[in-house]
């Protein structure tokens, strides 16, 4: 098993959209990418934390590719828009690739710049590729929220 850790937006739909690919063998929502350690929600919603609100993914590489995983990645949030995702606004909600090895930021750097290059973004990619830090596993209600709500989705 790998792990994988993306940031695009409210990690509740980012949970819900990679909960659905054949392979993904667990997810956890949470904080990576701050300065403090062990936020809280109501902590990090304050923007001084520094964190972003992560999905955490394990993976089957044999089932499921890191290529196949950024794809699913570029094609559920807009990647162009600063500290922002939909109505949800603030560094928590950045578009943010957190690598766990060398192999994965190769991957999504060639992945970032050939989303840069197709042009199916009118705007410049913002989204930040950094090493994974730190992961803080949110608060217990907030994992699979979606499913416990009994939806499939919180897209507007």
């Amino acid at each position: 098993m790998e792990k994988a850790t993306f940031g695009a937006g409210c990690f509740w739909g980012v949970e819900a959209t990679f909960q659905k690919i054949n392979g993904v063998t667990k997810t956890e929502v949470g904080y990576l990418g701050g300065t403090k350690d062990n936020p809280t929600y109501k902590e990090v919603c304050t923007g001084n934390t520094g964190h972003a609100e992560v999905v955490q993914l394990e993976f089957d590489p044999k089932i499921v590719s890191y290529e196949s995983l950024l794809n699913v990645f570029w094609e559920n949030h807009n990647p162009t828009t600063l500290n922002r995702q939909g109505p949800d606004i603030g560094t928590q909600y950045r578009s943010a690739i957190f690598y766990h090895s060398e192999a994965q930021k190769e991957s999504a750097v060639q992945s970032k710049q050939e989303m840069q290059n197709s042009e199916k973004f009118k705007k410049g990619i913002v989204t930040e590729i950094t090493p994974a830090s730190s992961f803080y596993k949110a608060e217990e209600y907030h994992q699979k929220y979606l499913e416990k709500k009994g939806l499939d989705s919180c897209h507007f």
